[in-house]
């Protein structure tokens, strides 16, 4: 499995995940049409060039999702049992068409868990940040992930 086990993770470890993504309008579009979200600031670029950002902006969903999508491939690719919670999402700065992110995970805390023996729950921080080093979003989650089945 490329994703990481239970007990090949530590408290502090960090992650720079190698893959990257730049955001299209079509990506946001879609996303919004998808979702159903009609917000102007997403869509309508005369309606946005009124705003503090003076253009439209990426879904934040959309962002958080993608910030999440990116770790996949190095941290919980066929590791993870479940998401159990998104306890922090924060967007300290907007996202806008055309902007790459990159994505740092760190670990903050683990417990086994209780009721099943072969797997154990990790709290992660995900920090996106842009191609300017902006931080862009933070979303910290809960992840049950199996323990290694060699191990036990």
């Amino acid at each position: 499995m490329p994703g990481k086990y239970y007990d090949e993770l530590e408290i502090g470890m960090q992650f720079q995940h190698r893959l990257r993504r730049t955001i299209t309008e079509a990506d946001n579009v879609w996303f919004c049409s998808l979702t159903m979200n009609p917000q102007p600031l997403h869509l309508d670029e005369e309606f946005a060039k009124q705003t503090p950002f003076g253009q439209r902006i990426v879904n934040g969903i959309f962002t958080m999702g993608l910030v999440v999508g990116i770790t996949v491939a190095e941290l919980t690719d066929g590791t993870i049992v479940a998401n159990l919670g998104y306890e922090s999402v924060k967007h300290p700065a907007p996202l806008f068409h055309g902007d790459t992110i990159r994505v740092e995970t760190e670990v903050l805390s683990m417990r086994e868990s209780k009721s099943k023996p072969n797997q154990g729950i990790v709290k992660l921080k995900h920090t996106a940040y842009n191609q300017t080093d902006v931080v862009v979003c933070t979303v910290e989650r809960s992840v049950l992930f199996l323990k290694n089945p060699q191990k036990g």
